[in-house]
């Protein structure tokens, strides 16, 4: 009879545990950054702050344009911490630089304190982390230049499986704890661990060359 109490104990406790699981799993939704008509959702930072946000940043026919011109970067108005991350982009007319910023934190700059999923052109999928972020991994593709502007450090992507330019990318980005993957077009390209874990604003880059994005979107990680 005892056994018997006990081995329904167990069950339960191991059906309930599952359900659980199971539950936090679904709670997870996928969230649109951008909705395809507008700017809602995000915020701006320009080095130059006589330039308005709309001679910059602008949606044509479902796309987010980014003229490149002058620095700076949208961001979104929520922080997140754990996630994953799809962001397409292309070239509209030559190959130029951009970048995903994630974890953003502290004083709005042209590098602000955050990590970056590189876009500019050949090399999409090299890591950075700037301001004193850290971003560590394979040491044989790992650098550091506090001198530099931004003080940054850089991991350098595994492999690039970039398309040519004015053709559609994606980056899958899957940022959880202390490691980051980036998937470029269903390729991994770079995995970082040991990288600064708090709560941040997600960023797309102004840094010269006329960029588009679509489909950015985020699927929350308990």
């Amino acid at each position: 009879m005892r056994y018997s109490v006990l081995r329904c104990a167990v069950t339960c406790c191991c059906v309930y545990f599952a359900q659980t699981a199971i539950a936090a799993e679904q709670d997870a939704q996928e969230v649109a950054l951008f909705n395809g008509k507008d700017l809602t959702g995000w915020e701006h930072f320009l080095v130059d702050p006589k330039v308005k946000k709309e001679q910059v940043w602008s949606v044509q026919d479902g796309v987010l344009v980014c003229q490149g011109k002058p620095g700076g970067y949208l961001r979104t108005t929520k922080k997140y911490v754990n996630y994953k991350l799809v962001v397409e982009w292309r070239w509209a007319d030559k190959p130029g630089n951009s970048g995903v910023l994630m974890r953003i934190s502290g004083k709005p700059t042209m590098l602000p304190n955050c990590m970056e999923a590189q876009l500019a052109s050949g090399n999409a999928g090299d890591m950075y982390g700037f301001q004193g972020f850290k971003v560590g991994g394979d040491k044989a593709r790992f650098s550091a230049n506090p001198n530099a502007v931004g003080g940054l450090t850089k991991l350098k992507k595994i492999t690039g499986n970039e398309k040519k330019p004015g053709e559609w990318n994606r980056y899958d980005i899957t940022v959880k704890g202390d490691a980051v993957t980036l998937h470029v077009n269903g390729k991994t390209v770079n995995q970082a661990s040991g990288c600064t874990v708090r709560p941040g604003y997600i960023g797309l880059q102004s840094e010269g060359g006329v960029v588009h994005f679509r489909n950015v979107h985020i699927t929350p990680l308990k």
